[in-house]
């Protein structure tokens, strides 16, 4: 299936980064910032690698917290829950539940408004277990499991409420559940053929109940429908300054060797990002030159912004974006240690 067409060149997006949005109080940090979402009252939850605890190695780091329009610091929710080990996405779904993807528990949990866990998805290794350690990464991967995850990456929704996780960076495929929170499908597989997954690490739906996967390690966005059929391929291709520099590290091979994963060469997606209804546009961000990508729905950019770096209106590994309307972003990064909103100039 042949990747929809994208023009050479794309304009440059004027905006403002706010940097010192959020309002921190004493002795308390973010980490690595995993994961940004705004519900429909505009208040923000952030899922930070902070709040660390445990041995020096393999430390949990996950923190839930959130912040109101202004910027204000409200509360942290599920402190000390049991889920917590790796913060990776968090998510407002379409009645105000929070939901929050733990990498490292290989967790999905559901909070209510009120910050109350209400629903639970996956299942954390067992602490007594004579053989828990950290995931292997097997060539190939073994085979998935219903009901459980391996390194769960994000969560969206359909309009008659079911759920899409993105399932991750060893089962590579796309788990499909109920509202009342049952199992119904999964679809995808390792791979890099159409409708093979490598690290599905972001996933988002429009009003069409499309379902679009940041395809990561295969650098593209694939397009479902709400049973797994594969629509269409989405590829970045962007002029860039060859001269650009990498967040951090040396300049990434842009052509590595086939069969290894794209992750750092320039337009593979990291994070995905639809705005809402009537006139919906999609974002995504790369890790490398770091910049922000503004698409149609049926994959022309329409636009680019940013570029790596630790200043404002900079960007350092964007690990989750939040999209209210299609001019506000607010953008989460690992390597920064923020969270930036965007007001966009289009």
């Amino acid at each position: 299936m042949p990747a929809a067409a994208q023009s050479p060149a794309a304009p440059q997006i004027r905006f403002d980064a706010d940097a010192d949005f959020l309002k921190l109080p004493d002795n308390l940090y973010l980490g690595e910032t995993a994961g940004v979402a705004v519900n429909a009252q505009g208040h923000v939850f952030v899922f930070s690698r902070g709040s660390t605890a445990g041995p020096a190695y393999a430390a949990a780091a996950a923190q839930l917290l959130e912040f109101g329009p202004d910027g204000a610091f409200i509360r942290e929710i599920g402190k000390n829950l049991y889920a917590w080990s790796f913060a990776h996405t968090v998510r407002v779904d379409p009645d105000g539940n929070v939901w929050a993807a733990d990498k490292g528990s290989d967790m999905v949990i559901r909070f209510n408004p009120q910050g109350r866990v209400t629903m639970v998805f996956g299942r954390k290794q067992e602490a007594s277990d004579e053989d828990t350690e950290p995931l292997k990464h097997p060539k190939p991967p073994l085979p998935p499991i219903d009901g459980l995850f391996r390194q769960v990456t994000d969560i969206a929704w359909d309009s008659h409420g079911n759920g899409y996780i993105s399932d991750g960076y060893i089962n590579a495929r796309v788990a499909k559940v109920s509202p009342t929170g049952e199992w119904l499908a999964s679809f995808g597989s390792p791979g890099s053929g159409p409708g093979q997954l490598n690290t599905p690490h972001s996933i988002a739906t429009d009003a069409e109940d499309r379902i679009y996967v940041a395809d990561r390690g295969n650098r593209r966005i694939q397009v479902f429908d709400t049973g797994g059929k594969l629509l269409r391929q989405i590829t970045i291709d962007v002029p860039f300054d060859p001269n650009a520099k990498p967040a951090i590290g040396n300049k990434p091979d842009q052509n590595p060797p086939v069969g290894t994963a794209q992750t750092m060469v320039a337009g593979s997606p990291w994070a995905l990002c639809v705005t809402p209804p009537p006139n919906q546009v999609l974002y995504a961000s790369d890790a490398y030159p770091g910049r922000i990508y503004k698409l149609s729905l049926d994959g022309k950019v329409l636009g680019v912004l940013g570029g790596a770096g630790k200043q404002p209106g900079q960007f350092g590994w964007i690990h989750e974006i939040a999209c209210p309307s299609e001019n506000t972003l607010f953008v989460a990064e690992l390597l920064n240690w923020r969270v930036q909103k965007l007001t966009l100039h289009p």
